[in-house]
């Protein structure tokens, strides 16, 4: 553009020809250089854009110049990178920059009275352009703006969508996994019948000075008994849970964990009971829920020293119940904190790992969520939210 207005007008200074080019080389190099990219680099070259502009109307006739169109050049690039407050400013001092060539006048500062309206059109073509394309580069950058969350969303739903994919994938896997196994386990259970049978027939049979023989029988009767106990909880894990919503009273259910484990646990601890008055009946599969605490019971006092304590708590929040179960054992080591919820995971020397699988389980089945706070040699915190809304 500038070399064909360089070629085609009427002005061969080489005065003007010089400050056209800067001008030039100024336009194109201002996105480019990262000094002049910024924005007080864009006022700076658009403050140079105005001398030069005020040098070329200097040089190609002053006020009554055609060339005074090169001062929109410093407004449009302040309306695309300067915003409204930028586009004004330089409006401004571009209309006073023109005006200054008046200045350049040998006679007194008169304007003819039919020269008036050309000024006037002129200044006024100005602050018209100026304000045109300061709306149009709000248009684009709105625009922009819009494409760019957009665009983001997208990427976020592709995310997810992969993400669902790789779950749905993995769970497709787990399922076959979980009904072979559950084939497996049930088939399991007819042998183990006639081993117990027969080790029990052994025992009864054998003379009574055959110590060695009967003690072996104990031997595979009791580890029948652990196979057959493990076989049950894989069962327990692997099988299909059906929940049954009730409005039930929450406390109620502990109690009767908190009496289970008393029974059945092997390690003396005291339990504390914190339950907070504003717990109201809830709906929730009750049966399921005991199963819960129990199992949370039953690895706080497994956690626990003999004679410790552990603590129950619950209490409303936002439209949810918390159930705490806090012990002051061993704790978990943070590297452990991710895997406690996954089957087969377990730090005991006895155990399946399957506890807390089911655990989480039964809640993501009630629309709940499990947390857990740990710290080794302090203790651990597992909240239970339910909601009850």
């Amino acid at each position: 553009m500038f070399v064909i207005v360089a070629a085609a007008g009427p002005e061969r200074d080489p005065h003007f020809i010089f400050f056209l080019f800067l001008v030039a080389g100024l336009q194109i190099a201002e996105p480019r250089v990262p000094a002049l990219a910024t924005r007080r680099g864009s006022v700076f070259a658009n403050l140079l854009k105005l001398g030069l502009g005020y040098l070329i109307i200097y040089h190609s006739g002053g006020i009554t110049s055609s060339y005074y169109w090169i001062l929109l050049i410093p407004v449009v690039s302040a309306a695309t990178t300067l915003g409204v407050g930028g586009t004004l400013l330089f409006t401004v001092l571009a209309c006073a920059t023109y005006l200054s060539s008046l200045l350049s006048l040998d006679r007194e500062l008169e304007v003819p009275a039919d020269q008036v309206p050309e000024l006037s059109l002129r200044l006024i073509s100005l602050a018209v352009i100026g304000f045109l394309a300061q709306r149009l580069a709000e248009a684009n950058r709105q625009e922009a703006l819009h494409a760019q969350a957009v665009a983001d969303q997208l990427a976020e739903a592709n995310r997810n969508l992969q993400e669902a994919e790789a779950v749905a994938r993995r769970s497709e896997r787990l399922a076959a996994l979980g009904q072979w196994s559950a084939g497996l386990a049930h088939e399991l259970r007819n042998p183990l019948g006639t081993m117990r049978a027969s080790a029990e027939m052994l025992l009864t049979n054998l003379p009574a000075e055959n110590e060695v023989a009967a003690e072996l029988a104990g031997f595979i009767s009791s580890e029948v008994d652990r196979i057959n106990s493990l076989v049950t909880r894989f069962l327990d894990f692997a099988r299909p849970l059906e929940v049954r919503l009730e409005p039930a009273e929450l406390s109620e259910v502990i109690d009767r964990a908190i009496a289970q484990l008393e029974r059945d646990s092997p390690r003396q601890v005291t339990v504390y009971k914190n339950y907070s008055p504003d717990v109201p009946p809830f709906p929730f599969d009750a049966e399921l829920i005991e199963r819960v605490v129990y199992n949370l019971l039953l690895n706080a006092a497994q956690a626990t020293q003999p004679g410790g304590a552990v603590t129950v708590k619950t209490r409303p929040v936002d439209g949810e119940v918390e159930v705490s179960v806090i012990d002051r054992g061993a704790g978990i080591h943070p590297d452990q904190l991710e895997n406690i919820f996954n089957p087969f995971f377990t730090t005991k020397k006895e155990g399946a790992g399957l506890g807390l699988s089911v655990v989480s389980k039964i809640v993501d089945l009630h629309g709940g969520r499990i947390t857990v706070e740990s710290e080794p040699g302090k203790g651990s915190v597992f909240r239970l939210f339910l909601p009850c809304e």
